[in-house]
């Protein structure tokens, strides 16, 4: 699949969500873990989801129409330290109620950071998701960081942390352009079924 044409449709900040008959993938991660970078990567669009170095930004959900044919959602990021507990409680329930309503959510990609071990909210995001049978994919975001035997050494505790495989794992470096037809093959396949 190519990307020719994205745009940004709508943000969301309560639990009035976007309402069409068009297949959605949605990203998620906890915060900083480079979602906007990789939707801009992927779009081919600098600027299209606001990116920042500051974690926490993307408090709404945020709708992008992808070719004219399906929504891409940029979920809020999790596990911020620097808001109050009730905030994140707020977040948790709304990114909950996203994913438990959403008629036409096709699949999840978890975004995990390389550089850091999967934490224990990355790993009750991917049993929430098996759970009630969301399909989703495992994407590992800045592999451009580190050497290449520290990039196999990362996906060797993720995949154990996590209980899944290396093969299940879409590995991705928006910086050198890495994974992008491998995680296009993925959407397109979860889009166009």
């Amino acid at each position: 699949m190519q990307i020719r044409q994205a745009e940004f449709v709508k943000s969301v900040a309560d639990n009035n969500f976007l309402e069409s008959d068009m297949s959605e993938v949605a990203f998620v991660g906890r915060s900083n873990v480079g979602k906007s970078s990789l939707i801009n990567f992927i779009t081919n669009r600098h600027k299209l989801a606001k990116t920042s170095s500051t974690p926490g930004k993307t408090k709404l959900i945020n709708y992008f129409l992808i070719n004219k044919s399906f929504l891409l959602v940029d979920l809020p990021g999790y596990g911020y330290a620097e808001v109050s507990k009730k905030q994140k409680t707020n977040w948790a329930d709304f990114l909950e109620n996203y994913l438990r309503t959403s008629k036409n959510l096709k699949c999840v990609y978890l975004l995990l950071d390389i550089r850091r071990t999967p934490t224990t909210q990355d790993e009750q995001m991917l049993q929430f998701l098996y759970f009630n049978r969301i399909p989703c994919k495992v994407v590992v975001t800045k592999i451009d960081t580190l050497s290449r035997s520290q990039v196999n050494n990362q996906l060797i505790i993720i995949c154990n942390k996590l209980g899944i495989n290396k093969e299940d794992l879409i590995v991705t470096s928006s910086q050198d352009k890495k994974g992008l037809d491998a995680l296009l093959n993925s959407i397109e396949h979860y889009v166009s079924n």
